[in-house]
């Protein structure tokens, strides 16, 4: 039973080292382990990775944006109150919290909680030369994050001007560092332009303009999709069992030519990281539901294994999304997912992948490990063995 996956059998030794804190000059020039479908490894640089790719491939990204997701308040008396975005209440769209003018409410992290009573926190600032005042009031307590109200008195700055002027890229913890001002555009892939996330697709971070071109000049589609990385992305499993693992929710979307291409069925999906790829699995789970008028806007975490719904083919799950569009006259299918791809998942409409090297006992290394039927450790064992930097800002690897 995938419930009963022991975590600790996802467990490798990384000597801190080994992570890198910073990515290469040129974020080409990594390297590329490519793992082959009868498990053979070759090593190469990120940069011939259009050679690589099969010809009849599409490849899919990820588009979405790191936002400035952590804001520092100080109190009256010198305690200082980080207050930590993780996706808004009032409005719930993304865009549309962003472009308020006057407040907005978010679910958040606090940092130094205790030291928060009732009063608002304030903080002058200039945007665009003219000055406000920015405010944040602590609405209520869910669990360990908090709804906080932002209110501002310039109707003329939106919310997405403030945090980007005073809040700070949120890097991953594991880099034991505090934000640089390189961060701000090394953190950000060459194509993201949808603000939501508060952690980077990072498999995408290794691509630039001249790969893409590349890419393209050999034939390729280059397709996007939106997943809005959470904070529970870095969050490790603690139970032993999988089984005693919550998964985290996260926002997608993905547009209606994508999933007829996707119906078509006529290329070999490679999805740029692992939030690509569970964007685009949680799209067959989302149609098996519909298919069945069970569909509530989320595709929950079991789903995958749940034997009572029907076993469909990838296009009649994909059928099943367009005429849910077209019933609601839209163009663009907005879920959320909380699925987990462990060792037992079937993968239904992703062929290969692009990604990093995970963090031990991770949900992440369980999907990579799905993906090559158990055959993880050969993989990471070979990149210890061969000087492969590794998490986030380090080098990647093609599996097909």
């Amino acid at each position: 039973m995938v419930k009963d996956i022991r975590i600790e059998e996802f467990d490798y030794p990384l000597p801190d080292e080994r992570i890198a804190k910073h990515p290469l000059a040129e974020r080409d020039r990594c390297k590329l382990l490519v793992r082959r479908p009868d498990g053979t490894l070759s090593e190469h640089i990120f940069a011939e990775l259009p050679a690589l790719l099969p010809d009849d491939t599409m490849l899919v990204y990820n588009n979405t944006r790191v936002i400035n997701a952590r804001l520092r308040f100080r109190k009256p008396e010198g305690a200082l109150i980080e207050i930590f975005c993780l996706e808004p209440v009032t409005p719930s769209d993304y865009a549309v919290s962003f472009a308020q003018t006057e407040r907005c409410s978010w679910t958040c992290f606090v940092g130094n909680s205790k030291r928060w009573k009732q009063a608002p926190l304030e903080m002058r600032l200039e945007i665009h030369g003219t000055p406000l005042t920015f405010r944040a009031e602590r609405l209520a307590k869910e669990g360990n994050s908090s709804v906080v109200e932002f209110s501002w008195d310039n109707p003329s700055v939106t919310f997405s001007e403030i945090i980007d002027a005073v809040g700070e890229i949120p890097i991953p913890p594991y880099l034991n560092r505090s934000t640089e001002e390189s961060d701000r555009t090394d953190y950000q892939t060459v194509y993201s332009h949808i603000d939501g996330s508060v952690a980077a697709p990072t498999a995408g971070l290794h691509f630039t303009d001249r790969v893409l071109e590349e890419i393209s000049a050999r034939g390729i589609p280059r397709r996007e999709l939106t997943l809005h990385v959470g904070a529970g992305t870095f969050q490790p499993v603690k139970s032993d069992e999988i089984g005693d693992h919550e998964m985290h929710s996260e926002f997608i979307a993905v547009p209606r030519n994508l999933i007829a291409e996707l119906a078509a069925d006529e290329r070999r999906v490679i999805a740029v990281g692992t939030t690509s790829v569970r964007t685009l699995e949680s799209l067959y789970h989302a149609g098996r539901l519909l298919a069945l008028d069970r569909w509530n806007g989320e595709v929950p975490q079991w789903t995958p294994y749940d034997t009572t719904l029907p076993d469909l083919p990838v296009a009649d799950a994909m059928q099943a999304i367009l005429r849910h569009l077209d019933a609601e006259g839209t163009t663009t299918f907005i879920a959320s997912t909380r699925i987990i791809i462990a060792p037992g998942y079937r993968y239904r409409v992703v062929r290969g992948m692009v990604t990093n090297f995970h963090q031990p006992r991770s949900t992440l290394l369980l999907l990579v490990s799905a993906f090559t039927r158990g055959d993880w450790r050969p993989l990471y064992d070979f990149a210890l063995t061969h000087s492969f930097r590794f998490l986030s800002y380090g080098d990647a690897c093609l599996l097909l």
